[in-house]
């Protein structure tokens, strides 16, 4: 990997395009070394985790706004919607928008984690529906999620936007960019000025992720990845993009991250060098922020050992930064801790998920959220004894890019009435690679089914496993039917101004 240091320039430096962040991404994107045969199976991994997660949240209202915003916007040859008729074709960014969505609803898929957050599976839909609508083949497609990949990763690595109070999106967009020009052939120069334009219209404020989370939460990553096939057509046709983008005197360093006088390092392969990032990501065994897999299955483990949570007087999660801040007590969102409270702002409290996952022994990705689950007196009654603490070990190791420290856990006191005390730790999420039973294939196979139960056919679900499995070796013509069907779908059940 080649550091790279990226800084604000004043507009008399003149800086060439070669010398901007976003060419020496484009430069990446463009360099054609082929796809690791374990990167190729992780991406297959994650078509099918993608595909999951839509399948369980097709019927909710998020998704399905989304999917009856996309269905006017017929084309051929266009892309699939998830649930539809694989013959119900959409333009491609309205694919990317509604399947978008339907990935993003219940915070269960994939996610990266060192300077700044990141679900980089966001960036499969709107690089598969593009494939569809071009006719793109399975090993041009692996190496555009792969190059995706490794854009959100690498940014991630090296930017942080949270401490800006900007959202994780903005490092989406470009990833989604670089991964459909890689995919397309694309010229660099072509790629560099998609790339400029999908970062200046793609940040958004974490506005979404506070206070009263709404639906917003699951749409931001599907507009950015829209906004990244819109800018890919554009620069396609010949249009520019602001730039220096990074770099510029009044650009996205020097007045949305921390100003003129900030350096960034951010890694990058180098020529002839494999896109491997994808390796560095971690998808989730629970539907809840990532900082709360660990604590869930903690959570397990010590209420097991509980007989009487009556008995418990007070309970205290020493974690990181993050975890404290975001979705710990050190947020200073009264939501949180309201019963009331959406399925949104529920799975980004740590409070209510660690007194739930006690009691249930468990964590479902419906019924845990449900509103009767959330009300229930003794269960409130546990919640509200529960507080998290910044520690700094575990901020340390949630930083930390040696992967043996890393660590998105906490340690667990709990105190009894009578004085005793439970103490308990984990640094990572039993899937996770370096936890006790990571994922593998089989796992991200029986997740699809779980979640699909019901909802596909069973024959559905044997195809669309098939096709996944063997992404590689597909025609153009086969990754147009990479979807899932299911029945009745088309019916609408809101409205709006269309």
């Amino acid at each position: 990997m080649i550091n790279h240091e990226v800084r604000t320039y004043k507009s008399t430096e003149k800086l060439a395009h070669e010398d901007q962040m976003a060419y020496k991404m484009a430069e990446v994107a463009v360099d054609p070394v082929p796809v690791d045969a374990d990167v190729q199976d992780m991406v297959i991994n994650r078509v099918i985790d993608n595909a999951a997660v839509a399948a369980a949240s097709v019927h909710r209202k998020a998704p399905t706004s989304a999917r009856e915003q996309a269905m006017p916007h017929r084309l051929a040859p266009g892309a699939n919607i998830f649930g539809l008729a694989t013959d119900y074709r959409v333009s491609p960014e309205w694919a990317a928008w509604a399947n978008g969505v339907a990935v993003r609803e219940l915070d269960f898929h994939d996610t990266f984690l060192a300077k700044d957050y990141s679900h980089p599976g966001d960036n499969i839909p709107a690089v598969l529906a593009v494939a569809q609508h071009k006719g793109i083949g399975g090993k041009d497609l692996i190496n555009g999620i792969a190059t995706a990949y490794e854009m959100q990763v690498d940014l991630v690595k090296g930017i942080c936007l949270h401490e800006h109070k900007i959202d994780h999106v903005a490092h989406l967009g470009v990833a989604s960019a670089a991964g459909i020009g890689a995919m397309l052939h694309l010229d660099k120069e072509v790629i560099f000025q998609a790339i400029g334009q999908a970062l200046h219209v793609t940040p958004a404020t974490r506005q979404s992720r506070k206070g009263e989370i709404s639906s917003w939460k699951a749409h931001a990553p599907a507009f950015a990845a829209k906004m990244a096939i819109e800018s890919v057509d554009r620069a396609m046709r010949g249009e520019g993009a602001p730039n220096p983008i990074y770099e510029g005197e009044d650009g996205f360093i020097a007045w949305i991250l921390s100003g003129p006088e900030a350096r960034y390092t951010v890694p990058l392969p180098g020529k002839g060098e494999a896109k491997r990032a994808i390796m560095d990501t971690y998808t989730k065994e629970h539907s809840a922020e990532y900082q709360a897999q660990a604590l869930i299955d903690l959570a397990r483990k010590m209420g097991k050992q509980i007989d009487d949570f009556s008995k418990i007087k007070k309970i205290t999660i020493h974690t990181s930064h993050h975890t404290h801040n975001v979705i710990g007590t050190g947020a200073n969102d009264p939501q949180k801790m309201d019963p009331k409270a959406s399925r949104e702002t529920l799975d980004h409290s740590i409070m209510y998920i660690f007194a739930v996952a006690m009691e249930d022994q468990g964590w479902h990705h419906n019924d845990s959220y449900a509103p009767e689950r959330a009300a229930r007196p003794e269960t409130v009654e546990l919640w509200h004894k529960i507080e998290t603490r910044e520690d700094p070990e575990w901020t340390r190791r949630y930083h930390s890019t040696d992967p043996d420290e890393m660590a998105f856990g906490g340690r667990v006191e709990i105190e009894f009435e009578d004085g005793s005390t439970l103490v308990d730790e984990l640094a990572v999420a039993d899937a996770h690679p370096n936890g006790a039973r990571p994922f593998e294939r089989a796992d991200y196979i029986k997740k699809f089914h779980t979640l699909a139960e019901g909802i596909v056919s069973d024959s559905e679900q044997k195809r669309f496993i098939d096709l996944a499995e063997n992404l590689a070796e597909l025609d153009g013509k086969a990754i147009g039917e990479l979807s899932f069907v299911v029945d009745g779908l088309e019916k609408t059940t809101t409205s709006g101004i269309f």
